[in-house]
């Protein structure tokens, strides 16, 4: 077996495998799983479960600015899934890691953390 074979065959298994940890994450809060591989309405439901509005899918199509949203959302996906700062910055820095420890793991879902008016979670 070539290195091109076996690169290959490492990431349609890494694919598989982050697939099937946001399909959990989403089952875990209370969506529907199918919900997590359908482009860009799967942004739409993650920052409704993290009590983000909407709109900031439009601050992350802008090169740059989504930085800012992006670090957001990983710190409050773990606060959602009851995790602290030190699994926002594992799943800023080792993504796909830390998103199986949260979807296998002992997380659960708790909700949004007090950020946002009740009024902008249920806006998605």
């Amino acid at each position: 077996m070539d290195s091109s074979t076996i690169y290959t065959v490492a990431m349609f298994a890494m694919v598989f495998l982050v697939l099937a940890s946001t399909w959990r994450l989403f089952t875990k809060a209370g969506e529907a799983g199918w919900k997590s591989i359908v482009p860009v309405y799967n942004l739409v439901v993650m920052l409704k479960l993290i009590g983000r509005p909407w709109w900031w899918l439009l601050l992350m199509l802008v090169p740059l600015v989504n930085l800012i949203p992006g670090v957001m959302v990983c710190f409050d996906l773990a606060k959602a899934y009851g995790k602290g700062t030190g699994a926002g910055f594992g799943i800023l820095i080792l993504g796909p890691i830390f998103i199986m420890w949260l979807a296998f793991g002992d997380a659960r879902y708790v909700g949004p953390t007090q950020h946002t008016p009740p009024a902008m979670r249920h806006a998605a």
